[in-house]
């Protein structure tokens, strides 16, 4: 039998290429001071989609294992804020483990929204691992058709000159 430390993992071409995010984030100083596996113990963004039908916007975030009472979701001045936090798990003793690769701690994500959201009748709704947030827009902001009238004479006139 192989011990797992002799194991090598086959990584993905260009998964040691840092990403645009982490460029990012290193001229902004937000990862400053974290290297390797530490960073695993600190904060993290956790994924966000964002898009727009009709009547709402929705914001779908992937918070896998967070507890939704670690939730807390506000909307203060046009910015939505998420945060919360991941707990990494003391059942186990942490020497058992052979690798960490998933993030835990706190995180916070902001979004400034449109003046056109009714920010008092946003639902959020936690399941299988998803944060689903329904932004719903004002009745202005809604698409309208405008429908063309065109007049009676117009057409005969139109119709006489041919």
């Amino acid at each position: 039998m192989r011990n797992i430390n002799q194991m090598n993992r086959w990584e993905q071409p260009f998964r040691g290429a840092t990403t645009l995010q982490e460029q990012i984030n290193r001229v902004f100083g937000e990862n400053v001071g974290r290297t390797g596996e530490e960073s695993n113990l600190t904060s993290w963004a956790p994924a966000v989609d964002i898009y727009e039908t009709e009547n709402e916007l929705v914001v779908k975030m992937d918070l896998p294992d967070v507890n939704a009472q670690n939730l807390d979701i506000r909307v203060e001045n046009n910015i939505l804020t998420i945060r919360g936090e991941r707990k990494f798990e003391s059942k186990v003793n942490e020497d058992n483990y052979l690798r960490v690769e998933r993030a835990y701690g706190t995180f916070s994500r902001s979004f400034s929204l449109a003046n056109s959201v009714k920010s008092e009748a946003i639902k959020a709704d936690y399941q299988n691992g998803v944060l689903s947030l329904s932004l719903p827009k004002r009745e202005e902001a809604k698409p309208k058709q405008i429908k063309v009238n065109v007049a009676t004479h117009a057409l005969a006139a139109a119709a006489g000159a041919r």
